[in-house]
Order: C-alpha cells, then structure tokens, then sequence
C-alpha cells in the first residue's frame, strides 16, 4: 500500500505547493521529509549554523509568534493560532493557505538592506544585497510583528490579523506591515549605494 500524503492539520496538501523564487526554494521546507501534520515536531534546530533552514517552514512561523515574555515557550497555543489562521486564509482567498503563505514569504523579505562600516571614527551606511536565508528569516520576522501589533489592544484576534497580513503580504499590497517595512529597508538601501 503506498504510504499516506501528509496533509498539516490533516486538511492543507503540502505536495501542490510551489516555491516560485529559485533564491528561497532551499530555505523554504514545504514537501518530501519536512511534510508534517502538525507544525510542533520538537526538532533541535538551534544546534547548528543553518540547521533551521530544515525545519518546516509553518514551523518556523508557529516560533516567530512565541514572543514578548508572555508568550515565550507557549508553541501548542501558537500552534492553535496558526491553525485558525490557516482556516481564515482559505475562507477568505479559496487557496491552498500554505501557498498563500510561501508566497507571502517571498513577497515580503527586502532583497537590499543597509550596514553600518566604519573607517577611522567615522561612520557610514553602505548598502548590501541580502542573502536568501536571511530574506526568508526577515519576512517571518516583519509578518508576525505587524499581526502582533495589529491585534494589540484591537478586536480583532491575532488569528484574524495575522490572515490578514499574511494575504496582503502574498498580494505585494502596501496594507501589511512587512511590505511597508521592505519597501522602507530597501528605499534607505538604495540612498546608501
């Protein structure tokens, strides 16, 4: 008999999802072995340089949203929050939501960012390309700061925020947090040339 297809939550098909940005492809682990039902496999992925590039990309994006104290170490109900999230992003788009997401990640990462060198007492910004790991590290990061600021003391869930942001993401619209922030990253990048 062959063996099952892994669906996460046992509803989203992880096979039909496609990476359209060769760049990110090798930093965002959708099918084959990092396929899972649920985004909570306790891997130890902090052991060693890159070694988080092969956990499942949903899983990365439960780990961003464990943060401000309060929340730290709480991944079942992260966990929850993204799997209302999901939900909320298929009502909405009629898409495979994993998709949704992983374009969302590709849209929102800035491909030119600036650094800081200094020569002899003075310092200057010089612009710098951005590697893909941290393009795709960025885009998690910018994504689950503005649901999380969005649904600060808001009436909205952070479920209902976090759909939001990441659909407009996926769009390119200037409506999320992390596209307004790219677009802000590589305006300075491109003054510092």
């Amino acid at each position: 008999m062959a063996a099952a297809e892994v669906k996460l939550f046992n509803k989203w098909s992880l096979e039909e999802v496609e990476v359209s940005d060769l760049a990110v492809a090798d930093f965002v682990a959708v099918k084959g072995k990092h396929a899972t039902y649920v985004p909570h496999t306790a891997g130890r992925y902090q052991r060693k340089c890159f070694r988080k590039a092969l956990c499942p990309i949903v899983e990365r994006f439960v780990c961003t949203l464990m943060r401000h104290g309060r929340n730290a170490g709480k991944k079942v109900m992260a966990v929850r929050i993204v799997k209302h999230t999901l939900e909320l992003i298929y009502v909405l788009t009629d898409q495979n939501p994993i998709q949704v997401l992983v374009d969302a990640i590709i849209n929102a990462g800035p491909r030119e960012d600036s650094t800081r060198i200094g020569t002899a007492g003075v310092v200057r910004r010089q612009s710098v390309d951005v590697s893909p790991f941290r393009r795709v590290n960025q885009a998690l990061y910018l994504m689950s700061t503005g649901a999380r600021d969005a649904a600060f003391r808001n009436i909205k869930t952070i479920a209902e925020c976090l759909a939001d942001e990441i659909i407009n993401a996926s769009r390119g619209s200037s409506n999320s947090y992390a596209i307004k922030k790219k677009d802000e990253i590589e305006r300075v990048a491109k003054a510092n040339r």
